[in-house]
C-alpha cells in the first residue's frame, strides 16, 4: 500500500515588540531567534533520511513562512545534491495562510483590542467556532482540499509544508477527531516544530500522526 507522508513546519519566531496581532499583515519576518529555531528544524530534516528526500516543498506565502521555507531550502539542498536528488523549488499555496482574525493590527486587550469594547464583545460570543474571524471548519476545510490534492500528486513519497500554528492544529485535530474544533490553549505545535501525517496515498485515510520540536529550548 503506497503511503504519503506530509511534514508539517511551523515557522520559526516573529519579530513583533509590540505583540500586535500580525495575522496576515506584511512586514513581519523572523526575529533573529526565529532563524535560529528554523536552522534547528531544517537540520533535523536534513539528517532525517526520509524528510530530507521529500519530493516537494510547499509553503504559505506570508513573510515569516517564507522566510522559513528559504531556511530550510538552503539547509537541505546541499545535503540533497550529495545524495543525488533535485534542489528543492518552493511551491507558495494561499491555502496553507494564517487564520483569518479580525482584531489583525491590534494589541489584544488594548486600544482597539480592548475587549469592552461593543465590537469585539460581538466578536467573542462563540469561543469554540470561533467568531472572531475564519471558523476552525473553513480553515480545516481549505488545509484538508490541499493535502490530499497532495497525497494523490506524492504517492510513496514525503513532502515539506510550511504552516501556521492554526492551520496546522485545526487540519491534525479534525483528522484525529473528525472534527476541527478544539481549545486553541491546548494546541501541541511549537514553533518551528514539525507535525507529520502519514495517509494511505489512495484513500487518503490517516495512518499515523507524529510529532517533534527541534528547537524546544529556544522557546522563550
Amino acid at each position: 500500500m503506497p503511503t504519503t507522508t506530509v511534514n508539517f513546519v511551523r515557522h520559526g519566531e516573529v519579530y513583533n515588540p509590540r505583540h500586535v496581532l500580525y495575522e496576515r499583515l506584511p512586514g513581519f519576518h523572523l526575529s533573529d531567534q526565529g532563524k535560529e529555531m528554523v536552522k534547528a528544524s531544517a537540520s533535523f530534516i536534513a539528517h532525517d533520511e526520509g524528510m530530507r528526500a521529500a519530493t516537494a516543498l510547499y509553503s504559505s506565502p506570508l513573510d515569516r513562512t517564507r522566510e522559513t521555507a528559504e531556511i530550510i531550502e538552503a539547509t537541505v539542498d546541499p545535503v540533497r545534491e550529495a545524495l543525488g536528488l533535485q534542489d528543492f523549488q518552493i511551491n507558495f499555496d494561499p491555502r496553507l495562510i494564517e487564520a483569518g482574525n479580525e482584531f489583525r493590527g491590534t494589541r489584544i486587550g488594548y486600544g482597539k483590542g480592548a475587549l469592552w469594547r461593543r465590537r469585539n464583545i460581538v466578536l467573542l460570543r462563540n469561543m469554540r467556532r470561533p467568531s472572531w474571524g475564519e471558523t476552525y471548519q473553513q480553515i480545516a476545510a481549505r488545509v484538508k482540499d490541499f493535502t490530499f490534492e497532495k497525497v494523490q500528486e506524492h504517492p510513496d513519497q514525503q513532502i515539506i509544508v510550511v504552516s501556521h500554528e492554526s492551520p496546522i492544529w485545526t487540519f491534525r485535530h479534525l483528522m484525529e477527531t473528525g472534527h476541527p474544533e478544539h481549545n486553541m490553549l491546548r494546541r501541541n505545535t511549537d514553533l518551528a516544530s514539525i507535525t507529520s501525517l502519514t495517509f494511505d496515498s489512495d484513500t487518503c485515510a490517516l495512518l499515523g500522526v507524529s510529532y517533534v520540536s527541534p528547537a524546544a529550548g529556544m522557546i522563550r
